[in-house]
């Protein structure tokens, strides 16, 4: 499938690569003690490390260190085993310090590569170009007081990990792609919660088109987009503006700009600086971060199963379609609950069906996650096994579980009190066949004489006498039997 964008003058290619900050999951922030509750009233978890008041020296967290080594290892990547903070200068006003510690050429984390799924089925290598942490800046708010701006620093001093990719997305949906597959990794590991509403993880998109063959072009850079949805609306839209841009005879200008979704457009919010405007040195108040294999090799085993390794085991082991098992292991908790389910009735195939149809229609159309479904995976797993054993119809089933999601209660249960076990008692589906035989002289006629869809219409008669509760596959076999006779 092309990626290239159809302008006036012709093919574009489109360039781009992003910048994600992830919120470590940690106590406290990355060089204080201070606590990083999210919505906690304004400027009640600020330190004085991180109000940068005078004589207050920064000191590490080693649980935010461990956590981006974990995150590294499960983004395939290079470990530095020697890393350096530096000192990012700028000026803003939520930025106490002046500057914000950073790392620049000597990362925690080097060259990785995942693999993305499209939505064609398709798989994509994109290259990840490093890792590394820095600590976030606090917030302006200007909408509290008409002649003022108000300054919170709760965020300041947070633990971030900027994870960027090297310029390998080529559209919309695959940057949506990448970003959503490295939500999934960190959320697997815990290494952030990846709540983009929360802004625990946002993404920075480069964007630049070119003509095919030809030098990168100026990249914009789109701030701060916190849905996987508008990242892909706003690569479209920032694409077309750009090659607008160029077909009119303008320029693609270096800058930032915001994306607004409402208004379907990007609009500039400043000039982009390059590196060395940030004037980067060593942070004389940090020593560099050094460790060994051994702390690397305990990173490792703290891993779980990552999402492509659980992929792989679905279609290989448990003969899943690679849609269907990808879309099964895309989340940590998805994942184990349909595994669950699946032991639990002994058939996985059975059990992707009803958890990707049945179950996550039912939470889509009640706005629900996974984690708020009333029925456990094991319910599922039981629901299912009255399926297989032949106790109920796959048609009663849904009725089942549609109780069942309203309220957590057991099928087995819901079967026995409402009589809907299936009929599968031989004599008894035989009398009513024999009567059925008996007194549709006309059809038994025209099914012998070679309209054999009239078998449907014997089933439909059975199915509405015993209201629904005969074993299908069983009245099918009686049925054929005593009209090919």
């Amino acid at each position: 499938m092309s990626n290239l964008v159809q302008g006036k003058t012709g093919d574009w290619e489109v360039v781009i690569g992003i910048e994600i900050h992830a919120q470590v999951t940690t106590q406290a922030k990355l060089f204080s003690g201070a606590p990083t509750t999210f919505g906690a009233e304004a400027n009640s978890q600020v330190s004085l490390v991180d109000a940068a008041m005078p004589g207050m020296l920064p000191v590490i967290n080693a649980e935010a260190v461990r956590q981006a080594v974990r995150t590294g290892l499960a983004l395939n990547s290079r470990i530095n085993r020697h890393s350096v903070f530096a000192r990012k200068n700028y000026f803003y006003p939520d930025l106490p310090q002046g500057y914000q510690i950073s790392q620049y050429e000597q990362p925690i984390v080097g060259e990785g590569e995942i693999e993305i799924d499209l939505e064609d089925g398709t798989t994509r290598a994109i290259g990840v170009e490093r890792l590394h942490l820095e600590q976030d800046a606090g917030k302006s708010i200007h909408d509290q007081v008409p002649e003022k701006s108000l300054i919170d620093l709760n965020r300041a001093g947070v633990a971030l990990m900027e994870i960027v990719s090297k310029p390998d997305i080529r559209s919309g949906d695959e940057a949506s792609a990448y970003v959503g597959k490295v939500r999934s990794i960190l959320r697997y590991i815990g290494s952030c919660d990846g709540n983009m509403q929360e802004g625990s993880m946002r993404a920075d998109i480069n964007i630049s088109v070119r003509k095919p063959g030809d030098d990168l072009g100026t990249r914009a850079e789109v701030k701060n987009v916190n849905s996987l949805r508008f990242i892909r609306q706003a690569v479209e839209v920032e694409v077309k503006r750009q090659i607008r841009l160029i077909e009119g005879g303008g320029t693609v200008v270096q800058e930032t700009r915001l994306f607004d979704p409402n208004k379907g457009e990007t609009r500039s919010m400043r000039t982009k600086e390059d590196a060395h405007d940030y004037r980067y040195f060593p942070d004389p108040d940090l020593l560099p971060v050094v460790f060994g294999e051994d702390f690397v090799a305990d990173c490792q085993a703290t891993l779980p199963e990552l999402p492509d390794v659980k992929k792989r085991r679905f279609v290989e082991e448990l003969g899943l379609s690679p849609y269907d098992a990808g879309v099964l292991s895309a989340e940590r908790e998805m994942a184990e609950y349909f595994e669950a389910a699946s032991e639990t009735c002994g058939d996985a195939k059975l059990a992707s069906n009803w958890v990707t149809v049945e179950l996550f229609g039912r939470l889509n159309k009640a706005g629900l996650g996974i984690s708020d479904s009333k029925v456990s995976a094991q319910a599922l797993g039981g629901l299912l096994t009255l399926i297989k054993d032949g106790s109920i119809s796959g048609k009663i089933a849904k009725d089942v579980f549609d109780e069942m999601f309203e309220t957590g209660g057991d099928a087995a249960e819901i079967v026995e009190s409402k009589g809907l076990k299936q009929i599968s008692d031989t004599g008894a589906l035989e009398a009513i066949i024999d009567t059925l035989i008996e007194e549709n002289p006309s059809q038994v006629e025209g099914y012998r004489g070679g309209n054999v869809k009239l078998i449907g219409w014997f089933v439909g008669q059975v199915m509405k006498q015993t209201q629904g509760q005969a074993n299908p596959g069983m009245v099918n076999q009686l049925l054929k039997a005593k009209l090919d006779q």
